[in-house]
């Protein structure tokens, strides 16, 4: 008898009136609905229906043990399981009103309320699907809310509460679009993340979910930092889609997107080139097409034939438009979107190739898209002004004012829809100037020029440097202004200067027409003219490859060749006109901005200006004068002190008798009593000393400032409170150092009084800081924010966090920190700014206790698990001062010394437990130096999050990347090491041995791989083979010192063996025998030409690397034996000996079919020593550095001249064949993926 049959028996012996007869029905309205998940009739579904009606008239009112609100619940379900079946929309109706009822009898503090407001929630989302009522959707975003404070983490249903938010969140922001609701879901979606770890099935679709929200977020506030982690997370989230995988593709579409929207902001051509090569394998995994992916992929072809005009792209666009139009016929909802994109290709080849048809064409196609898209659309406005765009060039072909004029109505309404803020507010303002500034030219409507050129200076304000569209709006507007100025100036017609120099030359000469206007008759408007004109010709300048003023003058005052000095002498001269336009400005006007730029512009002036110069006095003088100016306005004694100094060294270059030496000398006198009164006012204007200085707000300012670089919390150790930098300050106010400082005061002047104030200060919050390694138990901020750590509990981490504050104490300092419980764990932000600045408050510390929980009062420190953990490390190398503490909190041998680092015994034993040298134990500095051996000291240790091992090197290195929890490993230690890369163009960290990264083939899988290599034991021949190429002796010591591994000659050892048994096959791998003298001449460098030879750099996981190269021109297996686990391998390539490798992998396994193959030799001009003149190499230099055994990396040629290294699990050690073979060597610049 199954459960329904026998509850029926049951109910039978309950008839109405009998008190169990409530729980019989209840019971088989239970057994009925269970029947039905499985075998799935109706007919049960609708008894359980009924029944629990019935039950509910047995229970009118509810009561103590919940029965009306556990029926109510039990007869939603019923009715939304029928509602799923059979779609009655009047199902859904009661649902709501039952569920409304239960939340009702199921009050705050009731268990079972989540579940009610959660399965309430869900039905009133589905009406808002069906209804589209907005009222559904807010209030279930609401019960969602309240559900979720209900199911706070490690709930097992708060994912399900997670995702019903996120859903209606993301439908209320696709129909209202409200920043908040983004917001919110990017917090959600954070939230989400940490509940699917990496490994679960989830967590992928968590990454995607969460790049996409970051991006959406981007389009509305414009915030990079929400385009970079969107790319970063679309990237881990493709690694872990590989290939084959089935969400591959919208991952793909999701990173083009971002990487064509990071181009359209910057401008960098890498990205758009990703984005291209992303879309075309998007497409492939798309056979029957998808509208979409030809689309975004025609658009960025469209946008590089914009950037490098290759007509191939343009086609292709063009012909992917069509097929997209194909998939989006009439109806569809995206079809006006490729009308207009293809409008615009077709306008781009009419510009190329001036076909009429082209032009016809896509007017017809722009107007059908403007159709497409009514006012209400969102793609209205970007309809109205391609139109516009193309009915201008039409004009421009026709002549006709009637296509000019629509063009002019329909962007300025185009423009009353792209409002402040908006996206494509810039390229309307830009267009429209275009249509009003030929209106000027063609048909001579004067007042249009005025607009023409006030839209396109507020175009140019909404493009900021590097912007790739500012250069064209600047040229335009250039243009306008040319024809403003000259035109009333010249008497015969004159020709438009078409090159950027001659346009700012032309500018330039309006400015100082301006400014000569202005010294005559003193109208501001006219100084004001000059400033923007001259800002607008020193722009036009630039080159592309300066993004600012300063990089461009700094690079051309540290060297330039002859055309870049004449270039020089126009620079400075627009520089110091410029400057004394400000300068002008800021007298007739007071406006302190203009005198800081005045300044800054007369400094970048002076650095062009060297010793020698005959115009350096003035420069001198000139910039004197505005930081006595700016003395006047704000005192700061270093203004005028470096005004002093200025006009002091200007009096040295000038000539006693000339009138500038009188000038300069009486300024220098007005500088100089300027500083005798300020001293006089302080020490003198009354009792106390300080009537222009307010000593309690300057002590307070100072003490912020001197926080500012040290940890945000810090635990006072007087009482054990954690206290954030308000509270700190205020215990500094309340104390008798702070009242003596306000005392002695008086009596000092005012340097006197900032040198005491900043000394006390900086005195009174010297901390501690806390290493050890985490144990169970640990405290976090939320355990002790506001209490009392002396009067907790010593259980765990609390005992060895009261023991630390307590000797801090004893050490006699106030306050302390420790990484437990002093970062807010929960904030991404604060947790990154922690690894970004825990070096610099590990350095800045007075002193640092290392406690070591495992270590006995006699036993030694290399017995520590301290000494294998990765982010002990940093910790163990910043800071100045160190003391060792054992695990009962007694001083390691007893040491007198009040820091371990001076103390030669301990000191001794660091260096043979870290093998690390004791001049970086004892003034180690962060940056890129000795990129290899830093990485060498981390690969022993390991952490807890595989990919802190390499977060925990970034203050190492002084790198500032962002923290990424949840990226893998791989990932992780390969952005580092490409930021090392890119950074220095250090070869050492491509030295390794191992399984290589899935980020890059250079780069290893695991830290592991930079473990130290042994030098080999010579082989017989070795000795013989150096002397013959080279008579004199290597140091391989000093070489490794310079450059790291890579430069250092290992002799081949166990990875080589004789020739086997001529008895075993032979079999020889096809070579591709390209030789290379067939490289291009651009890629070829010699050792003459050593200075041209780029460093290396890495930029979009490309590593564009310069290599002495081998071509390897024979390779053959010496035979397969299956007792032996690897392949060994006869190996020939010019210019080197003969040699044999072992490999695990056959090479066939790891080349493409008739693969071109090298052996190469990473270049940096440190392989000839530290200090080699590059441009005056000898011989012997040559054949001394480079004469001797190297290892070499093994690359594979693949499509597009990119190259991949193959067999890095082995070592491979090459020697040259002879003298001649080192000589003629060849650097080949490689792109290697």
């Amino acid at each position: 008898m199954d459960d329904v049959s026998s509850s029926r028996e049951i109910l039978e012996c309950r008839p109405p009136g009998h008190d169990g007869r409530y729980v019989a029905v209840f019971n088989l309205a239970l057994g009925l609905r269970q029947r039905y998940k499985k075998e799935e009739k109706i007919d049960d579904l609708n008894e359980a229906i009924t029944l629990y009606r019935d039950s509910l008239e047995l229970r009118p009112v509810e009561n103590e043990e919940g029965d009306r609100s556990d029926s109510l619940q039990n007869l939603a379900v019923c009715l939304w399981l029928r509602y799923r079946k059979l779609g009655a929309v009047d199902d859904l109706e009661e649902v709501i009103t039952i569920e409304r009822e239960a939340l009702a009898l199921r009050p705050p503090g009731h268990p079972d309320r989540d579940a009610s407001l959660s399965n309430f929630g869900v039905s009133l989302k589905e009406r808002f699907e069906k209804q589209a009522e907005v009222c559904d959707l807010e209030e279930a975003i609401q019960l969602f809310r309240a559900a979720l404070e209900l199911r706070p983490p490690g709930d097992q249903e708060r994912s399900s509460t997670l995702r019903e938010l996120i859903g209606c969140l993301s439908s209320r922001y696709e129909s209202q679009g409200l920043v908040a609701d983004l917001e919110e879901l990017v917090t959600l979606r954070r939230a989400q993340l940490e509940l699917y770890p990496r490994g679960r099935s989830d967590h992928v679709a968590s990454l995607h979910d969460l790049a996409c929200d970051l991006r959406r977020r981007y389009a509305k506030t414009a915030e990079m930092s929400d385009l970079e982690e969107s790319i970063e997370l679309h990237r881990t989230a493709l690694e872990l889609r590989p290939p084959g995988h089935r969400d591959r593709s919208p991952t793909l579409d999701e990173l083009t997107l971002c990487l064509s929207t990071r181009y359209d902001k910057l401008g960098m051509v890498a990205d758009l080139e990703e984005a291209i090569g992303l879309g075309r394998e998007t497409l492939k995994l798309l056979p029957q097409g998808h509208g979409e992916s030809l689309h975004n992929l025609a658009c960025n072809l469209r946008k590089r034939f914009v950037k490098q005009t290759a007509m191939q792209d343009l086609e292709e666009a063009i012909e992917l438009l069509h097929a997209a139009l194909e998939l989006r016929p009439i109806g569809h909802p995206d079809r006006s979107s490729s009308l207009s994109e293809l409008a615009f290709c077709l306008s781009h080849r009419h510009d190329k190739h001036r076909v009429a048809e082209d032009l016809e064409e896509a007017i017809t196609l722009g107007r059908e898209a403007l159709e497409l898209c009514p006012l209400e659309h969102p793609n209205h406005g970007m309809c109205l002004r391609n139109l516009g765009r193309i009915l201008r060039k039409s004009s421009v072909q026709t002549a006709a004012i009637r296509d000019l004029e629509e063009s002019i109505e329909l962007l300025r309404r185009a423009l009353e829809l792209h409002p402040i803020g908006h996206p494509d507010r810039f390229s309307s303002l830009y267009e429209l100037a275009l249509c009003l500034s030929l209106r000027h030219d063609k048909h001579g409507v004067a007042d249009g020029l005025e607009e023409a050129i006030l839209l396109g200076r507020q175009a140019l304000k909404l493009c900021p440097s590097r912007h790739p569209d500012r250069g064209v709006i600047l040229h335009s507007l250039a243009c306008d202004l040319w024809k403003k100025f000259q035109y009333p100036h010249q008497t015969a017609a004159v020709v438009i200067p078409t090159s950027r120099a001659d346009l700012a030359s032309s500018l330039f000469q309006f400015s100082q027409h301006f400014w000569d206007q202005f010294q005559k008759e003193v109208r501001v408007t006219d100084l004001d003219n000059a400033v923007c004109l001259a800002e607008y010709a020193l722009e036009l300048r630039l080159p592309p490859e300066d993004d600012s003023v300063t990089a461009w003058v700094q690079r051309l005052a540290k060297g330039a060749n002859s055309d870049e000095l004449v270039m020089l002498g126009r620079v400075v001269d627009n520089l110091h006109n410029l400057a004394n336009y400000h300068r002008a400005r800021f007298t007739a006007q007071h406006a302190i901005i203009d005198l800081n730029e005045a300044i800054t512009l007369y400094r970048y002036t002076l650095q062009t200006r060297p010793a020698g110069h005959p115009n350096r006095a003035s420069s001198l003088h000139d910039l004197a004068q505005c930081l006595a100016d700016r003395f006047r306005e704000q005192p700061a004694a270093a203004d005028l002190n470096d005004a002093i100094a200025l006009e002091q060294e200007a009096l040295q270059l000038l000539v006693h008798e000339e009138p500038e030496y009188e000038v300069s000398q009486r300024c220098l006198a007005a500088c100089l009593q300027m500083k005798f009164n300020s001293q006089t006012v302080m020490t003198s204007s009354d009792a106390s000393g300080v009537t222009h200085l307010d000593i309690e707000q300057v002590i307070r300012n100072t003490a912020f400032e001197i926080l500012r670089t040290m940890p945000t919390r810090l635990l006072y150790t007087p009482t054990g409170i954690l206290c954030n930098r308000d509270e700190q300050v205020s215990h500094f106010m309340k104390s008798g150092r702070y009242k003596r400082l306000v005392s002695q005061c008086k009596t000092y002047d005012r340097r006197q009084q900032m040198d005491r104030i900043h000394a006390d200060i900086s005195r009174h919050f010297q901390y501690v800081t806390l290493s050890h390694r985490w144990g169970e138990g640990e405290p976090s901020l939320r355990d002790i924010e506001g209490h009392t750590i002396y009067d907790m509990s010593i259980v765990g981490g609390f005992g060895k966090l009261q023991a630390f504050c307590r000797v801090a104490l004893e050490w006699n300092y106030l306050w302390a920190w420790s990484d437990t419980c002093c970062i807010d764990k929960h904030s991404s932000a604060e947790v990154q700014e922690t690894i970004g600045s825990m070096f610099a408050w590990y350095r800045q510390s007075a002193l640092t206790i290392v406690y070591l929980s495992d270590v006995a009062d006699t036993a030694s420190l290399g017995s520590s698990e301290w000494f294998g953990r990765g982010w002990t490390l940093q910790e163990l190398l910043a800071p100045r001062s160190l003391i060792f503490y054992t695990e009962n909190w007694s001083l390691y041998k007893n040491s007198p010394s009040s820091n371990h680092k001076t103390d030669v015994t301990v000191l001794a034993e660091l260096e043979r437990e870290t093998r690390i040298d004791r001049r970086f134990l004892t003034s180690f500095s962060p940056g890129l130096d000795d990129a290899r051996s830093r990485l060498q000291w981390a690969s022993l240790r390991r952490t807890t999050r595989p990919e802190d091992i390499a977060y925990s090197l970034f203050g190492i290195f002084n790198i500032h990347l962002p923290v990424m929890y949840g990226e893998s490993a791989e990932n992780a230690l390969s952005r580092l090491l490409a930021e090392i890369v890119s950074q220095s163009g250090d070869i050492s960290v491509l030295d390794w041995v191992g399984e290589p990264s899935p980020f890059h083939s250079c780069f290893p899988a695991h830290i592991t791989s930079y473990q130290i290599l042994l030098l080999p034991p010579s082989q017989p021949d070795a000795e013989e083979q150096c002397s013959a190429i080279n008579q004199q002796p290597t140091s391989f010591q000093v070489l490794r010192e310079l450059c790291g591994s890579l430069a250092t000659s290992y002799l081949p050892y166990s990875l080589g063996r004789s020739l086997l048994p001529s008895s075993i096959a032979h079999r020889v791998l096809p070579v591709h025998t390209r030789t290379p003298a067939s490289y291009a001449s651009s890629e070829v460098y010699d050792f003459h030409s050593l200075a041209r030879v780029p460093p290396a750099r890495f930029f979009n996981r490309l590593l564009v690397l310069p290599c002495i190269a081998y071509h390897v021109t024979s390779i053959q297996l010496e035979g397969e034996d299956p007792s032996i686990p690897n392949c060994m391998y006869s190996i020939q390539a010019s210019g080197l000996m003969p040699f044999e490798i072992a490999l695990p992998t056959k090479l066939e396994d790891l080349t493409r079919p008739q693969a071109i193959l090298h052996l190469v030799r990473p270049w940096h001009s440190k392989l000839l020593g530290p200090s080699a003149n590059l441009d005056a190499v000898t011989d012997q230099q040559i054949l001394s550095a480079l004469g001797t055994p190297f290892n070499v990396l093994l690359l594979t040629q693949l499509p597009h001249n990119e190259h991949k290294r193959i067999a890095s699990s082995t070592l491979i050690t090459a020697r040259p064949v002879n003298r001649a073979s080192v000589l003629n060597s060849k650097i080949r610049i490689f792109n290697v993926v």
